[in-house]
């Protein structure tokens, strides 16, 4: 090594300034200079002399400029990658973008945050699998992405490799060697003694696809096309089965479930027979089902609410009077409210808009438009009235901020209600925000647009409509169900004080009115229950007794300017 660099300076010698730099035939001198002093008998550089000689000279001006085979070696090439929405498991094929932890042009490493997705009650954070640049965020904040489909495209750094020559310098004959070098065999360096055999990469992400690449290649299998949920695959290491010979299962799309382990495990367990199986013997089998993600959702939250001390009152209402205010409800719901006639309709002679235009109102979705108003509606409007007059049912349990740890209480300016609704895919709590700022037919459209979401499979339900900060009181209307008179209701963490189920409307014959001789009267049945450790029970019944007061005597609505 001390004879390459002695022989590397008195090349050096002989040129000037401007020659080093590359300027006329002293560029060429210093080529040869360099490939002498630097270049083995097998072409390759000599690491430990390079290094010393390329101290105090431009890094890359060097590699680009004398060195041909060093685009080759250590130059990066810029890629772009497209990272795709993953499966996560549990049979969830879309998510939405709740929000992007990046913007374009902004820098990432492995294991940055990426984004928050939602799926159903879930939300994950998902990181980034790649070192690099975001270039292009392809969802927006709100928009749902289907499992399989591009997130966003980050641009990565990926080095060559530097065992067999770029075209561009395959041809090139290989730099003459002085004898010396030729005769004189050098000693292995430090650094040519201390090279390991193996070369060790760092870990990569779980989602980057080479990381998906070396599984398959050290294991000799591919699981990236079987279907399993995450406790079907824990299942089956525990029973060391691979899922790769169940594939496809019985589940939809080929999804392996966990009776075709079972299957597979009894299979294995019997002895071959000759005999088929009797079709009676089968059909005596249990069907084993495990709970779906938002059922799941729900068992653990109805087993929370066994930590809250609960206080239940039930009564009933009379309706009559807001029943015979509903002829001329429904006879003037507004028009924007109403199903589009357009095509059929004719535009009126006399317009109020002939003197001037005033601004559009926002546009209402078909989803959300309706022909008939119901009674819940106005039973959300008047329970708004009571709980103004309520703050207690306005307020939440919040985290406390003092240094006793007390429990505190957040009173919120409007009153938030959450609504029971049962989809296909299970029970949601959407949450209508200011309902005492909305219109009873406001009112009726929101409820009617929130059912549509919920029909929908998977459930179109978005963070706008289930809000983390739910309202402070929920309500279900069971009565709309079935006949049912009086329930009992069940308050869950978070899901505010109190929580009212209505049962069905029905004609009664009350025989403590019309002086004795009795009248027929339309009453429906309420049931509550209340967090005990915020609510009295006289508190309870003293609000319900407010909501009375408004549903029984409709006209104060006139007078509060509905």
């Amino acid at each position: 090594m001390t004879a390459r660099l002695e022989q590397f300076r008195k090349s050096m010698n002989g040129l000037t300034g401007r020659e080093r730099d590359g300027a006329g035939d002293g560029g060429r001198r210093w080529q040869d200079a360099t490939r002498s002093s630097l270049v083995e008998p097998n072409g390759r550089l000599h690491a430990v002399v390079a290094t010393m000689v390329l101290v105090g000279r431009p890094f890359p001006r060097i590699l680009s400029s004398r060195f041909h085979s060093a685009s080759s070696l250590w130059a990066p090439r810029r890629t772009l990658k497209e990272f795709k929405l993953a499966d996560i498991g549990e049979g969830i094929t879309e998510c939405e973008v709740i929000k992007w932890s990046v913007k374009p042009s902004s820098s990432i490493t492995v294991f940055d945050p990426l984004c928050e997705v939602q799926s159903d009650k879930a939300t994950v954070e998902i990181t980034s699998p790649f070192d690099g640049t975001v270039k292009e965020l392809l969802v927006k904040e709100g928009d749902v992405a289907k499992v399989g489909s591009g997130l966003c495209t980050i641009e990565v750094e990926e080095e060559d490799s530097g065992d067999a020559p770029s075209p561009a310098h395959a041809t090139t004959p290989p730099a003459p060697v002085s004898p010396t070098s030729e005769s004189t065999p050098e000693p292995p360096t430090a650094i040519e003694q201390q090279a390991p055999s193996a070369t060790f990469k760092a870990k990569l992400h779980p989602l980057d696809p080479r990381a998906a690449t070396q599984a398959s290649a050290s294991t000799g299998l591919s699981h990236t096309d079987i279907l399993a949920t995450p406790s079907v695959r824990h299942f089956a290491r525990q029973h060391n089965i691979d899922l790769s010979l169940l594939a496809p299962g019985s589940g939809k799309n080929g999804r392996i479930d966990k009776r075709d382990v079972e299957a597979f495990l009894a299979r294995s367990a019997s002895p071959p027979s000759d005999t088929p199986s009797a079709p009676a013997a089968a059909a005596d089998v249990d069907t084993i089902i495990e709970l779906g993600r938002t059922r799941f959702g729900m068992w653990k939250a109805m087993t929370k609410s066994l930590e809250i001390p609960q206080f239940g009152v039930s009564m009933s209402m009379d309706l009559t009077a807001l029943h015979n205010m509903m002829p001329v409800l429904n006879a003037n719901i507004p028009t924007r409210y109403l199903p589009d006639t357009s095509s059929s309709a004719s535009a009126p002679v006399i317009s109020p808009s002939a003197f001037y235009e005033q601004a559009a109102l926002s546009p209402v979705p078909p989803s959300a438009t309706y022909t008939r108003l119901t009674f819940l509606p106005i039973l959300m409007k008047t329970l708004s009235k009571a709980m103004a007059e309520w703050p207690l049912f306005r307020s939440s349990i919040v985290p406390s901020s003092s240094p006793s740890g007390k429990p505190a209480m957040g009173i919120r300016p409007h009153a938030d209600i959450s609504i029971a609704l049962s989809t296909p895919t299970g029970l949601y709590t959407p949450t209508v925000q200011r309902v005492d700022t909305h219109s009873v037919y406001a009112l009726a459209s929101q409820l009617k647009h929130l059912a549509h979401l919920g029909r929908q499979s998977p459930c179109a339900l978005t963070p706008a409509e289930m809000p983390k900060q739910g309202g402070t009181i929920s309500l279900s209307n069971v009565g709309g169900v079935g006949d049912v008179e009086y329930a009992s209701p069940v308050l869950v963490p978070g899901g505010g004080v109190a929580i009212v189920a209505i049962g069905r409307a029905r004609w009664i014959w009350d025989v403590n009115r019309g002086d004795g001789k009795g009248e027929r009267r339309l009453k429906v049945s309420v049931s509550w229950s209340a967090d005990h450790r915020v609510v009295e029970g006289a508190e309870l019944v003293a609000f319900v007794e407010t909501w009375r007061s408004w549903i029984e005597t409709p006209e104060r609505l006139i007078g509060d300017a509905v």
